[in-house]
């Protein structure tokens, strides 16, 4: 018997070992501290990442396993999302609060994910409490294999931008203000990779290029509230992907990077051989606060002309530059297929959610919601609690309704979760009643973007759709007094977070989850719980499930299931190096 056992795990042991011979692991580990920075000049504790602020850049290759150990050593429980990445059956590697225990003081979590059939520019960060709001975040790419090729001469260099507005206080006094019913206020100031310069300073170059070449530049607004936008002084930037897709190349003088959006762009140093301010400013506060970052050309000591080039003005502006975003519809994909393949505008939808953001008083205390609920994070997660077959004692499924009511006059606290029906073809409308800017974020999918036009959504408005090469992406703002409408197939099983990308409003209420269930239970659909997961709140110390997923549909059995689970990465033990 033991024998027979033997030789199964052996057997096992062999196969997952062919599976994954053609998808390589890259092991990393990450030490989370505390460390004192000045970022806009006064000295403040921030969150590090190896000794790092932002923390190491992420490089990574479609479908490559990434194992990285995670070693907590703050002072309060701490978790990390990959902003972008979809985990195709794998909701339990997200990082938010709906999915994962957070990683308590003191300990270690490892994650294993793989951006599957990915390409593109994103970014990771702190998604408990405010922790974003200290550091913890830093660029995140996923390269194209060497036999998929992209629409472009590979450039001279590839660099990260992560462009973000900025507090001075330290995460715990702002989260004390927003638990007190006080707002944040404007940004103290604008960050270029964690620096702040000033023109005519003693600016060192932030990055170096050679005459006549061009370069690959990946601009994300890691940001909490702020529209950002980012130009460089006499050099135009050709755009050519954004969040994981190829795009028609269009050059601009400027763009605007709404909060967790991520643009890649080609830049030729083909100007007179000096150093040339980047500028990165707010778009829509009172008051606007901006940054500057040297980019100088090789060999060259002449320093930039103090002559800033001017930001846009009004937000119609910024509503024509994403309406000038295309798909490239030639473009091979992550896959050895175009990228355009994919007819979503042929696909009838079964399905129309529209999300009102919403704003109220709760208990004298200003909250934020979606449909007139303002979600709460739970002890055990979500997804945890759905798994141990426990929801009731933690959750009500559909709480909200998919058309909004006319009028919202108060806000419910509750835990928002909504089923959806999986591989339906469903359009969510986002409605912002309001005079500010938003933008919001779905993890586990990309999504078209289709529409964003001012006023309120009607169904007549389909008219207006692109439904031919609307940009596949995982963020879209939504303007003042607009809406904005997406389409995507729900063909990712998980737990999934509908959230907005302002974090305080993010923080008081403003998101949501989708729970999208395979009716069949089947690996094929999702993956089974981690061996490693952490468990809190009503399930922890109970044992896994013991039946698991239905492994009919894949010719496995529940040996072989075993052996996969108790392989590294998975387990406890797993060294990362």
């Amino acid at each position: 018997m033991q024998g027979g056992r033997l030789l199964t795990v052996f057997v096992c042991l062999v196969s997952v070992a062919l599976v994954n011979a053609g998808d390589p692991y890259f092991y990393y580990t990450w030490n989370v501290t505390y460390g004192t920075v000045a970022p806009l000049g006064i000295p403040q504790q921030v969150i590090l990442i190896n000794g790092q602020f932002p923390g190491p850049n992420l490089n990574s290759t479609s479908n490559n396993n990434v194992v990285i150990n995670v070693f907590n050593n703050l002072d309060e429980p701490f978790l990390l999302t990959w902003s972008g990445l979809q985990h195709r059956k794998n909701s339990w590697q997200d990082g938010v609060t709906g999915t994962s225990c957070p990683i308590p003081a003191g300990t270690n979590y490892t994650y294993h994910f793989q951006p599957k059939d990915q390409i593109g520019s994103y970014f990771y960060y702190p998604s408990t409490a405010l922790h974003r709001f200290s550091g913890g975040f830093g660029g995140l790419r996923v390269n194209s294999r060497l036999l998929i090729p992209v629409p472009y001469a590979d450039p001279e260099d590839d660099h990260t931008i992560l462009i973000n507005d900025w507090y001075t206080k330290s995460h715990t006094a702002l989260k004390t203000f927003l638990d007190s019913g006080r707002t944040l206020g404007s940004p103290d100031g604008v960050l270029i990779n964690g620096k702040s310069g000033k023109v005519g300073g003693q600016n060192k170059p932030l990055f170096t290029m050679k005459p006549g070449k061009t370069y690959k530049y990946r601009i994300c607004n890691v940001g909490f509230k702020s529209t950002l936008n980012f130009r460089i002084q006499g050099h135009k930037m050709k755009l050519v992907e954004m969040e994981g897709s190829h795009v028609l190349q269009n050059d601009y003088d400027s763009l605007d990077v709404h909060v967790g959006q991520c643009f890649a762009v080609l830049v030729t140093a083909d100007q007179e051989a000096k150093s040339y301010y980047m500028v990165a400013s707010t778009r829509f506060l009172k008051k606007e606060v901006s940054t500057v970052g040297v980019m100088s050309y090789e060999g060259s000591n002449v320093q930039p002309s103090n002559v800033l080039p001017k930001a846009p003005v009004g937000w119609a502006w910024s509503l024509n530059q994403f309406r000038s975003f295309r798909w490239n519809l030639t473009a091979s994909a992550a896959r050895p297929n175009p990228q355009g393949s994919y007819h979503y505008g042929k696909i009838n939808i079964t399905r129309t959610i529209k999300l009102a953001n919403t704003k109220n008083l709760v208990d004298g205390k200003v909250r934020f919601g979606l449909n007139g609920v303002s979600h709460v994070d739970t002890e055990t997660p979500l997804k945890l609690a759905e798994y141990f077959e426990m929801s009731e004692k933690v959750f009500k499924y559909n709480v909200i309704k998919d058309e909004p009511a006319a009028k919202i006059t108060t806000l419910t606290v509750e835990p928002n979760v909504l089923n959806i029906t999986f591989r339906t073809f469903v359009e969510i409308v986002f409605e912002n009643h309001e005079k500010s800017m938003q933008s919001f974020h779905l993890d586990g999918y990309s999504f078209f973007s289709v529409a964003s036009e001012p006023g309120t959504w009607t169904p007549e408005k389909r008219n207006n759709y692109n439904l031919l090469d609307a940009v596949s992406r995982h963020t879209v703002q939504v303007f003042p007094k607009s809406w904005s409408a997406i389409l995507l197939t729900f063909d990712n099983a998980g737990m999934w977070n509908i959230r907005s990308e302002n974090w305080e409003r993010r923080y008081l209420g403003q998101q949501m989850y989708v729970s999208v269930l395979s009716p069949e239970k089947s690996l094929r659909d999702e993956y089974n719980i981690p061996l490693n997961t952490n468990l809190c709140g009503i399930v922890k110390g109970l044992p896994l499930p013991k039946e698991g997923l239905n492994l009919a549909d894949t010719g496995e059995d529940q040996e072989t299931l075993h052996c996969y689970r108790d392989t590294p990465p998975f387990n406890n033990d797993t060294a990362a190096v």
